[in-house]
Protein backbone atom coordinates (compact mmCIF):
# COMPACT_ATOMS: atom_id res chain seq x y z
CA UNK A 1 0.00 0.00 0.00
CA UNK A 2 1.60 3.16 -0.85
CA UNK A 3 2.32 5.21 1.55
CA UNK A 4 -0.26 8.77 1.92
CA UNK A 5 1.57 11.93 0.70
CA UNK A 6 2.62 14.22 4.15
CA UNK A 7 0.49 17.30 2.99
CA UNK A 8 1.53 20.04 5.57
CA UNK A 9 -1.78 21.91 6.75
CA UNK A 10 -2.32 25.27 7.38
CA UNK A 11 -2.54 27.01 10.74
CA UNK A 12 -5.64 26.63 12.04
CA UNK A 13 -6.37 30.51 11.66
CA UNK A 14 -5.95 30.34 8.20
CA UNK A 15 -8.39 27.55 7.32
CA UNK A 16 -11.57 27.76 5.49
CA UNK A 17 -14.30 25.71 6.82
CA UNK A 18 -17.16 25.01 4.60
CA UNK A 19 -20.49 25.59 7.06
CA UNK A 20 -24.67 25.33 6.56
CA UNK A 21 -25.02 27.65 9.34
CA UNK A 22 -27.38 30.22 9.18
CA UNK A 23 -25.63 32.18 11.91
CA UNK A 24 -22.67 34.39 10.33
CA UNK A 25 -20.11 35.02 12.95
CA UNK A 26 -18.25 38.03 12.89
CA UNK A 27 -15.77 40.76 14.36
CA UNK A 28 -17.69 40.96 17.43
CA UNK A 29 -21.04 39.11 19.16
CA UNK A 30 -23.64 41.29 18.12
CA UNK A 31 -22.67 41.24 14.85
CA UNK A 32 -23.88 37.80 13.90
CA UNK A 33 -26.86 37.97 11.88
CA UNK A 34 -29.65 35.73 12.11
CA UNK A 35 -32.55 35.58 10.20
CA UNK A 36 -35.53 34.50 12.97
CA UNK A 37 -38.19 31.84 12.09
CA UNK A 38 -40.52 35.08 11.89
CA UNK A 39 -38.90 36.33 9.03
CA UNK A 40 -37.37 39.36 10.60
CA UNK A 41 -33.52 39.80 11.34
CA UNK A 42 -32.16 38.94 14.56
CA UNK A 43 -28.68 40.11 16.01
CA UNK A 44 -27.12 38.02 18.72
CA UNK A 45 -25.45 38.55 21.73
CA UNK A 46 -23.71 34.23 21.48
CA UNK A 47 -26.87 32.88 21.42
CA UNK A 48 -30.47 33.55 20.20
CA UNK A 49 -32.35 34.00 23.13
CA UNK A 50 -30.50 36.74 24.17
CA UNK A 51 -30.64 38.83 20.97
CA UNK A 52 -32.77 41.53 19.95
CA UNK A 53 -34.95 41.84 16.83
CA UNK A 54 -34.74 44.64 14.35
CA UNK A 55 -36.90 45.41 11.45
CA UNK A 56 -34.94 44.37 8.15
CA UNK A 57 -33.31 47.03 6.45
CA UNK A 58 -33.69 49.67 9.72
CA UNK A 59 -31.91 49.81 12.90
CA UNK A 60 -35.59 50.18 14.64
CA UNK A 61 -36.42 47.42 17.31
CA UNK A 62 -39.54 45.10 16.65
CA UNK A 63 -41.62 44.31 19.55
CA UNK A 64 -40.99 40.96 20.99
CA UNK A 65 -43.58 38.47 20.37
CA UNK A 66 -46.63 38.01 22.49
CA UNK A 67 -46.39 35.66 25.56
CA UNK A 68 -48.65 32.74 25.35
CA UNK A 69 -52.56 33.28 26.66
CA UNK A 70 -51.74 30.01 28.66
CA UNK A 71 -49.86 27.16 30.07
CA UNK A 72 -51.68 24.32 30.92
CA UNK A 73 -50.30 21.45 33.09
CA UNK A 74 -51.69 18.42 32.25
CA UNK A 75 -51.32 14.83 34.43
CA UNK A 76 -51.60 11.58 32.17
CA UNK A 77 -55.02 9.69 32.48
CA UNK A 78 -55.27 6.78 34.32
CA UNK A 79 -52.56 4.68 33.77
CA UNK A 80 -52.37 0.51 34.40
CA UNK A 81 -49.83 0.79 37.05
CA UNK A 82 -52.45 3.28 38.61
CA UNK A 83 -54.73 0.57 38.78
CA UNK A 84 -52.44 -1.89 39.73
CA UNK A 85 -49.01 -1.60 41.16
CA UNK A 86 -47.31 -4.94 40.64
CA UNK A 87 -47.79 -3.82 36.70
CA UNK A 88 -44.16 -2.07 37.58
CA UNK A 89 -42.49 -5.53 38.31
CA UNK A 90 -42.83 -6.90 34.60
CA UNK A 91 -43.05 -3.94 32.57
CA UNK A 92 -40.90 -1.04 32.30
CA UNK A 93 -41.99 2.42 33.81
CA UNK A 94 -42.15 4.34 30.38
CA UNK A 95 -43.79 1.88 28.76
CA UNK A 96 -46.57 1.25 30.76
CA UNK A 97 -50.01 2.01 28.86
CA UNK A 98 -53.25 3.39 29.66
CA UNK A 99 -56.23 2.13 30.64
CA UNK A 100 -59.54 2.18 28.96
CA UNK A 101 -60.93 4.58 31.29
CA UNK A 102 -57.55 6.91 30.91
CA UNK A 103 -57.86 7.58 27.53
CA UNK A 104 -61.74 8.67 28.14
CA UNK A 105 -60.14 10.77 30.74
CA UNK A 106 -57.97 12.21 28.24
CA UNK A 107 -59.78 12.35 25.62
CA UNK A 108 -62.29 14.85 27.86
CA UNK A 109 -59.22 16.95 29.06
CA UNK A 110 -58.86 17.65 25.55
CA UNK A 111 -62.56 19.11 25.07
CA UNK A 112 -62.34 21.16 28.45
CA UNK A 113 -59.32 22.79 27.39
CA UNK A 114 -61.25 23.41 24.17
CA UNK A 115 -64.69 24.62 25.72
CA UNK A 116 -61.47 26.87 28.23
CA UNK A 117 -60.03 28.33 25.08
CA UNK A 118 -62.63 28.53 22.83
CA UNK A 119 -64.88 31.36 25.67
CA UNK A 120 -61.91 33.74 25.05
CA UNK A 121 -63.67 34.56 22.11
CA UNK A 122 -60.69 34.47 19.97
CA UNK A 123 -60.67 33.17 15.98
CA UNK A 124 -57.71 32.43 16.02
CA UNK A 125 -56.37 30.50 18.68
CA UNK A 126 -53.56 27.65 18.74
CA UNK A 127 -51.92 25.45 20.67
CA UNK A 128 -48.99 24.19 20.86
CA UNK A 129 -47.97 20.77 22.94
CA UNK A 130 -44.67 19.55 24.98
CA UNK A 131 -44.89 16.16 26.01
CA UNK A 132 -42.98 13.39 28.54
CA UNK A 133 -41.63 10.43 26.01
CA UNK A 134 -43.34 8.00 28.32
CA UNK A 135 -45.98 5.38 26.81
CA UNK A 136 -48.92 6.83 28.57
CA UNK A 137 -48.03 10.62 28.66
CA UNK A 138 -48.01 9.94 24.83
CA UNK A 139 -51.33 7.98 24.92
CA UNK A 140 -52.99 10.69 26.91
CA UNK A 141 -51.53 13.66 23.94
CA UNK A 142 -52.57 11.20 21.59
CA UNK A 143 -56.67 10.78 23.15
CA UNK A 144 -56.54 14.58 23.80
CA UNK A 145 -55.65 15.93 20.69
CA UNK A 146 -58.73 14.69 19.13
CA UNK A 147 -60.24 17.86 20.55
CA UNK A 148 -58.61 19.98 17.94
CA UNK A 149 -58.13 20.25 14.24
CA UNK A 150 -54.75 20.44 12.59
CA UNK A 151 -54.85 23.95 11.99
CA UNK A 152 -55.46 24.89 15.09
CA UNK A 153 -51.84 22.44 16.59
CA UNK A 154 -49.33 24.98 16.04
CA UNK A 155 -46.89 22.06 16.57
CA UNK A 156 -45.55 19.91 19.37
CA UNK A 157 -41.71 18.81 21.39
CA UNK A 158 -41.07 15.63 22.95
CA UNK A 159 -39.17 16.58 25.94
CA UNK A 160 -37.43 13.93 27.93
CA UNK A 161 -36.68 16.27 31.17
CA UNK A 162 -40.04 16.55 31.74
CA UNK A 163 -41.00 12.00 31.79
CA UNK A 164 -41.95 10.67 35.33
CA UNK A 165 -39.29 10.69 38.43
CA UNK A 166 -37.49 7.35 37.82
CA UNK A 167 -37.96 4.72 40.71
CA UNK A 168 -35.23 2.56 39.48
CA UNK A 169 -35.97 0.45 36.39
CA UNK A 170 -38.10 -2.73 37.18
CA UNK A 171 -39.43 -2.39 40.53
CA UNK A 172 -40.26 -4.71 43.50
CA UNK A 173 -43.39 -4.27 44.92
CA UNK A 174 -42.75 -4.80 48.09
CA UNK A 175 -39.71 -2.94 48.78
CA UNK A 176 -41.01 -0.14 46.92
CA UNK A 177 -43.69 0.10 49.54
CA UNK A 178 -40.89 -0.02 52.43
CA UNK A 179 -39.26 2.81 50.33
CA UNK A 180 -41.96 4.86 50.54
CA UNK A 181 -42.49 5.07 53.63
CA UNK A 182 -39.19 5.81 54.28
CA UNK A 183 -39.54 8.56 51.69
CA UNK A 184 -42.19 10.07 54.43
CA UNK A 185 -39.93 9.87 57.18
CA UNK A 186 -37.00 11.47 55.01
CA UNK A 187 -38.77 14.15 53.03
CA UNK A 188 -40.64 13.72 49.94
CA UNK A 189 -38.50 16.32 48.63
CA UNK A 190 -34.80 15.05 49.20
CA UNK A 191 -35.28 10.99 49.66
CA UNK A 192 -33.68 9.26 46.76
CA UNK A 193 -35.17 6.18 45.55
CA UNK A 194 -32.14 3.16 45.14
CA UNK A 195 -31.41 3.55 41.27
CA UNK A 196 -33.71 6.19 40.87
CA UNK A 197 -34.46 9.91 41.60
CA UNK A 198 -35.34 11.96 44.12
CA UNK A 199 -37.94 15.12 43.57
CA UNK A 200 -34.79 17.05 44.08
CA UNK A 201 -33.08 15.48 40.71
CA UNK A 202 -36.11 16.03 39.31
CA UNK A 203 -36.44 19.84 40.26
CA UNK A 204 -32.43 20.06 38.70
CA UNK A 205 -34.06 18.61 35.03
CA UNK A 206 -37.24 20.64 35.32
CA UNK A 207 -35.19 23.99 35.56
CA UNK A 208 -33.07 23.38 32.19
CA UNK A 209 -36.79 22.42 30.77
CA UNK A 210 -37.62 25.87 32.53
CA UNK A 211 -35.07 27.72 30.78
CA UNK A 212 -36.02 26.31 27.09
CA UNK A 213 -39.72 26.85 27.95
CA UNK A 214 -38.86 30.51 28.80
CA UNK A 215 -36.53 31.14 25.67
CA UNK A 216 -39.19 29.71 23.46
CA UNK A 217 -41.46 32.13 24.69
CA UNK A 218 -39.14 34.71 24.44
CA UNK A 219 -38.39 34.27 20.50
CA UNK A 220 -42.01 33.74 20.36
CA UNK A 221 -40.62 30.23 18.67
CA UNK A 222 -43.99 27.98 18.30
CA UNK A 223 -45.19 31.06 16.26
CA UNK A 224 -46.24 30.17 12.74
CA UNK A 225 -43.81 32.25 10.34
CA UNK A 226 -45.60 36.20 9.65
CA UNK A 227 -47.64 35.22 12.45
CA UNK A 228 -47.58 36.88 16.25
CA UNK A 229 -51.28 35.86 17.75
CA UNK A 230 -51.19 36.58 21.71
CA UNK A 231 -53.60 33.26 21.64
CA UNK A 232 -51.22 30.69 22.30
CA UNK A 233 -52.03 28.05 24.59
CA UNK A 234 -49.18 25.85 25.48
CA UNK A 235 -49.93 22.37 26.60
CA UNK A 236 -47.50 20.57 29.14
CA UNK A 237 -48.34 16.77 29.14
CA UNK A 238 -46.30 15.40 31.82
CA UNK A 239 -46.34 13.34 35.06
CA UNK A 240 -47.86 14.89 38.88
CA UNK A 241 -44.79 15.05 40.74
CA UNK A 242 -43.28 16.31 37.52
CA UNK A 243 -45.89 18.90 37.27
CA UNK A 244 -45.51 19.99 40.65
CA UNK A 245 -42.24 20.26 40.82
CA UNK A 246 -42.54 22.28 37.87
CA UNK A 247 -44.51 25.05 39.58
CA UNK A 248 -42.18 25.10 42.54
CA UNK A 249 -39.41 26.12 40.34
CA UNK A 250 -41.14 28.44 37.98
CA UNK A 251 -42.92 30.29 41.22
CA UNK A 252 -39.73 29.64 43.49
CA UNK A 253 -41.93 27.80 45.99
CA UNK A 254 -39.66 26.67 49.37
CA UNK A 255 -39.37 22.60 49.63
CA UNK A 256 -41.63 23.01 52.54
CA UNK A 257 -44.08 24.27 50.50
CA UNK A 258 -43.82 21.82 48.04
CA UNK A 259 -44.55 18.84 50.45
CA UNK A 260 -47.15 20.42 51.40
CA UNK A 261 -48.73 20.21 48.00
CA UNK A 262 -51.36 17.10 46.91
CA UNK A 263 -51.33 15.29 43.51
CA UNK A 264 -53.39 15.86 40.76
CA UNK A 265 -55.92 13.63 39.47
CA UNK A 266 -55.27 11.48 36.40
CA UNK A 267 -56.79 13.77 33.27
CA UNK A 268 -56.37 17.26 35.64
CA UNK A 269 -55.18 20.27 34.75
CA UNK A 270 -53.73 23.19 36.45
CA UNK A 271 -53.66 26.21 34.70
CA UNK A 272 -51.33 29.01 34.51
CA UNK A 273 -53.07 32.26 32.81
CA UNK A 274 -51.32 35.09 31.60
CA UNK A 275 -52.18 38.26 34.26
CA UNK A 276 -52.59 41.83 33.91
CA UNK A 277 -49.41 42.86 33.72
CA UNK A 278 -48.05 39.70 31.60
CA UNK A 279 -46.78 37.34 34.11
CA UNK A 280 -48.56 33.74 34.75
CA UNK A 281 -50.78 33.54 37.65
CA UNK A 282 -53.00 30.49 39.18
CA UNK A 283 -54.98 32.54 40.10
CA UNK A 284 -56.10 33.50 36.64
CA UNK A 285 -58.68 30.90 36.47
CA UNK A 286 -58.77 29.36 39.25
CA UNK A 287 -60.32 29.87 42.41
CA UNK A 288 -58.78 30.50 45.88
CA UNK A 289 -60.66 27.08 47.38
CA UNK A 290 -59.39 24.60 44.32
CA UNK A 291 -55.53 26.12 45.37
CA UNK A 292 -56.03 25.52 48.74
CA UNK A 293 -57.22 22.22 47.81
CA UNK A 294 -54.28 21.91 45.71
CA UNK A 295 -52.15 22.50 48.77
CA UNK A 296 -51.43 26.35 48.50
CA UNK A 297 -50.92 27.90 51.65
CA UNK A 298 -51.66 31.85 53.02
CA UNK A 299 -48.41 33.01 51.74
CA UNK A 300 -48.29 31.13 48.42
CA UNK A 301 -51.96 32.86 47.63
CA UNK A 302 -50.63 36.02 48.43
CA UNK A 303 -48.09 36.11 45.70
CA UNK A 304 -50.45 34.73 43.20
CA UNK A 305 -52.56 37.36 44.08
CA UNK A 306 -49.58 39.82 43.25
CA UNK A 307 -48.51 37.48 40.05
CA UNK A 308 -51.76 38.72 38.72
CA UNK A 309 -50.89 42.47 38.52
CA UNK A 310 -47.18 42.12 38.28
CA UNK A 311 -45.32 43.04 34.73
CA UNK A 312 -43.03 40.88 33.75
CA UNK A 313 -39.21 42.04 35.83
CA UNK A 314 -40.78 43.08 38.54
CA UNK A 315 -39.73 42.17 42.06
CA UNK A 316 -41.90 41.35 44.71
CA UNK A 317 -39.89 43.23 47.40
CA UNK A 318 -43.03 42.76 50.24
CA UNK A 319 -41.91 38.98 49.82
CA UNK A 320 -44.21 36.93 52.36
CA UNK A 321 -41.82 34.06 52.48
CA UNK A 322 -39.44 36.64 53.73
CA UNK A 323 -41.79 37.88 56.05
CA UNK A 324 -42.46 34.79 58.06
CA UNK A 325 -38.71 33.31 58.05
CA UNK A 326 -37.30 36.26 59.44
CA UNK A 327 -38.99 36.12 63.20
CA UNK A 328 -37.30 39.28 64.41
CA UNK A 329 -39.50 41.34 61.89
CA UNK A 330 -41.92 40.99 64.50
CA UNK A 331 -39.56 43.48 66.86
CA UNK A 332 -39.60 46.22 63.86
CA UNK A 333 -43.59 46.39 64.19
CA UNK A 334 -43.54 44.19 60.64
CA UNK A 335 -46.85 42.45 59.69
CA UNK A 336 -46.22 38.92 59.12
Amino acid sequence: MAALASTPFPPFSQRKLRTFNPVQCHGTPKEALEMSSNGHIKISTGFPEKGYLTRPGTSSPVPPPPRPRRIILVRHGQSEGNVDESVYTRVADPKIDLTEKGKAEAEKCGWRIREMIEKDGADDWKVYFYVSPYKRTLETLRHLGRAFERSSISGMREEPRIREQDFGNFQDREKMRADKALRLRYGRFFYRFPNGESAADVYDRITGFRETLKADIDIGRFQPPGERSPNMNLIIVSHGLALRVFLMRWYKWTVEQFEGLNNMGNGNTIVMQKGYGGRYSLLMHHSEEELREFGLTDEMLIDQEWQKTARIGEFNYDCPVVNSFFTHFEDEGCIT
